[in-house]
Parts: structure tokens; sequence; C-alpha cells
């Protein structure tokens, strides 16, 4: 069977992924994207479709489904080759090419590689109570507000992601109850205002110690500093703890890193040649993880891999109003 050939494979369809396969079509060169989900947008379509992002040029405000489907426009230009729900398992080098394993045992040759796989593989971190109440009542994202429509909600956690829930369910929920085990907050203040201004109950330096309920959710069981339990009604229970990232295969492949992130310098490539990086994952004095700060790595990395891929090329391409 014939070895899939390309000038980039891009390891990552999230935001930064499909920005990079729409510039390396900018640039004239073939691209395909291998991702781990079954879906393009990486961890906006897995967890937070319906958030309202606030950081990205041009847009005062636009929703993380919106801004998916404006990436995947943009990325089509480009005529990209994906390779969905398959994960890079390998990456060795034969001459001038980069070769790299998938999972389903296909190989695809590219003249470089650019690895955007946000935070890598992730999973939710537990929620100690909640052993056993997966699919009957508690849930880790929110992917669509509607399921949770006239129900009594509880949300577990202080950081972004539990008070931007929090906010967005609160005009359409029935009652919601937000618990956290200190007093201070991770999340951005201006949400943390909001959401203390609405009728969201603030619950703190507190632990859901059960759930309760026969066949489904019913109600949840608080413990506030030591004291007696309290109880409230809850239909659902969103558990936003965080997630436990790794990097997985990719630490295998010799690519320095800090151990949560590889490490760039300033043209975006690691210590591999013909392999780049760009967004989250990577790590540089002064890195900002913003969508905005990814989209710029990108096309930094796609110059950079466009002199790599041909010699005669320039790092600089023009400005795209000139062509």
């Amino acid at each position: 069977m014939a070895v899939p050939q390309t000038d980039l494979l891009i390891i990552g369809a999230g935001p930064t992924g499909l920005f990079a396969a729409y510039y390396a079509g900018f640039r004239g060169l073939g691209v395909a994207v291998v991702d781990s989900l079954p879906e393009l947008g990486g961890q906006i379509t897995a967890m937070y479709p319906e958030k309202a992002i606030l950081d990205v040029a041009g847009f005062p405000t636009i929703k993380g489904r919106d801004l998916v489907a404006g990436l995947v426009a943009q990325a089509d230009t480009a005529r990209p080759d994906y390779y969905l729900d398959r994960t890079a398992s390998t990456l060795t080098h034969e001459g001038d090419r980069v070769v790299v394993g998938l999972d389903d045992g296909t190989r695809i040759e590219a003249s470089a590689v650019m690895i955007t796989a946000g935070i890598g593989k992730f999973s939710p971190r537990p929620l100690p109570a909640g052993d056993g109440w997966a699919g009957r009542g508690l849930e880790f994202f929110v992917p669509s507000f509607a399921p949770y429509h006239g129900k009594d909600v509880v949300i577990v956690g202080g950081g972004d992601s539990a008070f931007d829930w929090a906010q967005h369910l609160e005009p359409m929920a029935r009652s919601v109850t937000l618990v956290h085990r200190r007093d201070a907050f991770r999340a951005h203040e201006r949400t943390v205002a909001a959401v203390r201004e609405s009728s969201v109950e603030i619950i703190t330096k507190a632990q859901v110690t059960a759930l309760r309920g026969d066949t489904s959710v019913e109600e949840v069981e608080i413990v506030v500093d030591g004291q007696e339990p309290i109880v409230r009604p809850a239909q659902a229970v969103v558990a936003a703890l965080g997630f436990i990232a790794d990097l997985g295969a990719l630490q295998t492949w010799g690519i320095t890193t800090d151990k949560r992130h590889v490490v760039v310098d300033s043209a975006m490539r690691t210590n591999l040649p013909r392999v780049f990086a760009a967004g989250d994952i990577t790590e540089y004095p002064g890195k900002v993880r913003l969508i905005a700060v990814g989209f710029g790595e990108a096309a930094t990395a796609v110059n950079n891999a466009a002199v790599v891929i041909d010699p005669s090329a320039h790092v600089f391409p023009g400005h795209s109003s000139e062509l």
C-alpha cells in the first residue's frame, strides 16, 4: 500500500492546528492533519463549544463552535488531508523525510512536522464522591446547555470553566449552586464578579461528599469547613476540576520537553530536525497560553518550515493583501 506523503504534517486539529493548515496552503504547501479526537476543533469542540471566547482579534465575542467553523472553512482552502480519531504514535527520520506512524498502522511521510497538540491527551480529574455516577447526572464537560434547562445544577470547582458554566446556565436552570474547596478562585475576576451578582449560590470551603438518587442524581451532600452536612437538590452535577494531561507517545520521540510542554526556539523549532511546534503545547521564556498567541506561533512555524522544505523560499512570504 502506498505511503501517504505531504509537505507538512500537523499533529493536532485544534484552533492552532487548523490555522496552521490554512497558512500552509497560503504558502503553497501540501498539508495533512492528524488528531486523536473524531472531530475537528480540539478541546473547544470536545468541551467548550458554547463558551464565549473574548480574546480572538476581530471578534468582541465569539462562541467556540462558531470559531471552529470559521477556522475549518479557512483551512479547507488548503485542501488538507485529515486523519481523525487516530493518534500519532511514532516519529522517525529517513533522510530528509519525517515519518509519523499512527495507531492504526498508517505511516505518513512529510518534509516537516508541526505539533499543535494543545495539552496532549487529556482526561478530567475525578470527583471523589462521584464514583459510579458518570452518565447518571454527573458530567465533566458542558458541550450543550439545552439538557440543563429547568434543572437544579451543582457545579464543583473554582476555575474559569466552573464560573463560565455557572454564568451561562444560571438563566435557564432552576437553580445553580457552585461549590469550591477554597474561598479564593482561579477564574477571571470579571466572571467571578458577574456570578456573584447573579442568583448562583456560591458555597466555599466546602466539598461535595455524596451524590444520592435512584437511577440518577437527585441531590448532593455538601460539607462546609467541617460542619454538619447540608443538602442541595441536583438533577445535574458538573465536576469542573480540571484535567490530567499526558504528552503520551510524544515523550518517546526524543523531543526536549519540560515534562508538560515541548521546548521551542523563536522560530518554533524543536530540538529535532524538521519538527516544529506551536500553540499551548510549546514552552519558551515569556510564553503566554492564549488562542491568539497560538495563531501567531502557527504562522511563524509554517514560514520557517517552508524554508526547511524548500531552501530557495523566503521566511517572510509577503502580505496576503498583496496577492
